[in-house]
């Protein structure tokens, strides 16, 4: 006679557990078959210890077989269900995050993007006031120069009038130095 094994991980169950055929008592039933004895459902008194020698008939192993997964059965059942649910949850969460990331991420950028652009307002800035001030002296120069070029002229002019000075007080010497009388 068969029993049922424990469920695989699908929730299918998978035959019966090693040991459970037509025969002899498991290790892991040993304790069933202790607490049945101890119910006084054997001849034996609890005190004894561990009934190693103890056959069990194969409807006893069935019963204990089909008590056993009726028992833990439907917990393992609930609890495979809890973990799947888990499991979903966790792919929704890690979705989020990574969702959050990327945000996380692109807002980073913009705080870059933002950055540079500040960057550039201020060099421009920089370049306005460094155009004002050229043309400042520009202007100044171009000023300087035009003075510069009138003090030239004034020079050359006062120079020429000196030179004209000159020439007519020379002129004017020659005109008063004796000159002398022709014989005829």
């Amino acid at each position: 006679m068969s029993v049922p094994g424990p469920p695989s991980l699908d929730g299918v169950l998978a035959g019966p557990p090693d040991g459970l055929e037509a025969g002899g008592p498991t290790p892991g039933l040993r304790c069933c078959v202790r607490a049945f004895s101890s119910c006084g459902l054997s001849d034996t008194s609890p005190d004894e210890g561990l009934i190693e020698d103890l056959t069990i008939e194969d409807k006893a192993v069935e019963q204990l077989a089909e008590g056993l997964l009726s028992h833990y059965l439907p917990d393992l059942q609930r609890s495979k269900q809890a973990l799947q649910e888990l499991t979903q949850n966790q792919v929704v969460l890690l979705d989020t995050l990574e969702q959050e990331i990327s945000k996380f991420k692109e807002c980073h950028s913009m705080l870059d993007i933002n950055a540079l652009f500040t960057e550039a307002k201020h060099y421009h800035a920089k370049l306005v006031n460094i155009r004002k001030e050229m043309l400042m002296l520009h202007e100044k120069t171009s000023k300087l120069k035009k003075r510069a070029l009138k003090l030239q002229q004034k020079r050359q002019k006062e120079e020429l009038e000196r030179e004209q000075q000159r020439e007519k007080e020379f002129e004017r010497e020659k005109q008063l130095t004796a000159k002398p009388a022709k014989r005829t």
